[in-house]
């Protein structure tokens, strides 16, 4: 019973969280600014996201080769298109459960590629941890580069104290499920040591493998692309087709931290997007009409892509 309610909880609780967010900002909107907010769809230039889009695409491609490289490491030759359905339906999952499609593309490496569970999701794992780096890395550069934009934005709404106090607790709740992890004989510990061994080798391949300069570059390509798709887009509107690099990167990094840390920024994207640029003096109808159209465009990539993934995985595995 408890499962069932921390199930239904995590997927229900980022939809109401997003779709709060959503009747929080559009009902402080007059009926003017709802219809500018309208205007500001009809006049879009889409070819601007069209371009977006492809580029996502090529992210994404990029991706699923990348993958390829700590496999093989470990000794799985997988298929390319494998590894990239198996990334397009991990996006399409991840906008109900966050987090769920990294689960959902170790199963599905499982079933198609005969990769152990734990070894494949170790190398997701890994993944994520890298782009976790990248994304510190922009967050640097936003600081380096608005450092008062960015204080007063975020820096300053943080309640140290508590934040603290925080990170004091997990430390010692940490300090003490390790020590019960290295210490104890219980079987099901036991058992979980099994497993967790598996999954620190996929974490480790990257560590490990030749070809690190491959996957590294393919880390640049992947993240650089998701920077000039984000930039491309920004000209879908006049308003903010004019905005600086430090504010393009200060965004980029708000975006793509909604993203990351709900279910695919529905609601929080938008939401935030037009926060961030109502500092660079863009209007919060501006900004929020450019946050639905370009969360839009990226979550209608997605859907298409997961739901032609679903359809093709079983079929195109037949043959084999």
């Amino acid at each position: 019973m408890k499962q069932q309610i921390s199930k239904w909880l995590s997927i229900l609780l980022p939809i109401f969280v997003g779709i709060f967010l959503i009747v929080y900002t559009y009902q402080k909107f007059t009926p003017q600014q709802i219809d500018e907010i309208r205007g500001y769809f009809k006049n879009a230039d889409y070819s601007y996201i069209y371009l977006g889009l492809f580029i996502a695409f090529l992210g994404n491609a990029s991706r699923a080769y990348r993958w390829k490289f700590v496999l093989e490491h470990m000794g799985y030759k997988t298929s390319f298109y494998n590894n990239f359905m198996a990334v397009s339906i991990g996006y399409l999952l991840n906008l109900s459960v966050p987090k769920s499609g990294e689960i959902s593309r170790a199963v599905i490496l499982k079933k198609y590629e005969d990769v152990p569970f734990d070894k494949g999701f170790g190398t997701i794992v890994a993944e994520r941890i890298i782009d976790l780096v990248v994304l510190l890395c922009f967050m640097l550069v936003a600081v380096l580069l608005q450092f008062r934009i960015v204080k007063s934005f975020i820096l300053d709404k943080i309640p140290m104290q508590k934040l603290l106090l925080f990170a004091a607790a997990c430390t010692v709740v940490g300090i003490v499920l390790l020590s019960v992890y290295f210490y104890s004989k219980l079987p099901w510990i036991l058992s979980l040591k099994q497993k967790i061994a598996g999954l620190k080798e996929g974490v480790l391949s990257i560590i490990h493998m030749k070809k690190k300069l491959e996957y590294f570059l393919h880390t640049a390509f992947i993240w650089l692309s998701y920077l000039l798709m984000f930039y491309i887009t920004l000209f879908v509107i006049p308003e903010t087709s004019s905005i600086s690099i430090g504010a393009v990167i200060t965004a980029f990094v708000v975006g793509s931290i909604a993203i990351a840390f709900t279910n695919s920024g529905f609601g929080a994207y938008p939401f935030l997007i037009s926060k961030i640029l109502l500092v660079y003096s863009i209007s919060e109808t501006a900004g929020n009409a450019f946050g639905w159209i370009v969360w839009t465009s990226q979550m209608f990539l997605v859907v298409v892509l997961g739901v032609l993934s679903f359809l093709l995985l079983p079929v195109f595995n037949r043959s084999k």
